[in-house]
Parts: C-alpha cells; structure tokens; sequence
C-alpha cells in the first residue's frame, strides 16, 4: 500500500503542533498548573494578585505561541506545499527538488489533535498533517500509520 498527498503548512497548523507539543511536556503542564493555582488562591482569600498572576501565566504561552506561529509560518519553507509519500519502508517528503526519507521503525510517535495529525521524528521534530488537507485520505493515513508503528506510539483519535 502507499499513500500520496500534499500539505500546506499554514500559521493555524503550526499553532495547533505548538498547543499540542508544549501543553504536554512537562514545562507546559507545570505552568498550567501553576496558573490555576493562582486563580484557585484568589477564590479562597481574595487577593486580586492570584488571579492576575494566574490570568497572566495561564494567557502569555497561549498567545506566544500564536505570535512564534505567525512569525514560522513566514518562512520561505511553508510557502510551498509539502509532497508525502508514505510506503512500505518509511515516509516520504519532498517539496521542489528536495527529498528526504525516515523508515517507521524510527519514528518518534503518533498523536492527534481535532485540527491535524502530528508524526513526530523525534522528540521535537515532526510532521504536521492538517485534517483538512487530509480530506478523505485521513482514515487511510491513520491506518498506515497505525499498521507500522507500534501501539504504544500511536496516540491517534479518528
């Protein structure tokens, strides 16, 4: 079986890689858990302080993660569409003359998010494929994904 499909990587994709990659890393997690902290502490004492401290922590990576979007998705890389081919071995990426391979056995893991699927290569770098790219290959490509890579990496919801 292989698969063939292009992608255009746009500011929203890159925003929603972004919201999926730091909200689950440990930093993004600690940081979210410290904002409702604060807002949690000016509930039970009223210090209006918690709860701009909260609002403040809980707001700032949501919009510099827009604004670093913005700015990537600039880049001469994401103006043209990125050509996939995913196969038996590995998948496929190629955009004008350039092409580069990674086999299945390397790669990082699978998730999904209800904008895109993510292929990570490692443990930043990744593959962003937006749904609505995707359009009726979606459940193809999650197939293939799902029937090369083990389960423990492939966090994908349909």
């Amino acid at each position: 079986m292989e698969l063939e499909f292009d992608v255009k990587i746009d500011a929203a994709a890159l925003y929603d890689y972004m919201l999926r990659h730091t909200f689950n890393s440990p930093a993004g997690i600690l940081g979210s858990t410290v904002g409702a902290m604060g807002i949690v502490a000016f509930f039970m004492n009223g210090a209006a302080i918690y709860l701009i401290m909260g609002a403040v922590i809980l707001g700032y990576l949501p919009v510099s993660l827009w604004l670093r979007a913005k700015r990537q998705a600039q880049n001469p890389v994401f103006k043209k569409p990125l050509h996939y081919r995913m196969t038996e071995e590995g998948v496929f990426v190629s955009q004008g003359e350039e092409e580069q391979f990674q086999k299945w056995e390397d790669m990082f893991k699978a998730v999904s998010t209800p904008r895109s699927l993510i292929l990570y290569t490692s443990r930043i770098n990744a593959s962003v494929f937006p749904r609505k790219d995707l359009g009726d290959l979606q459940t193809d490509v999650i197939a293939m994904i799902s029937t090369h890579m083990p389960p423990a990496k492939v966090q994908i919801k349909a």
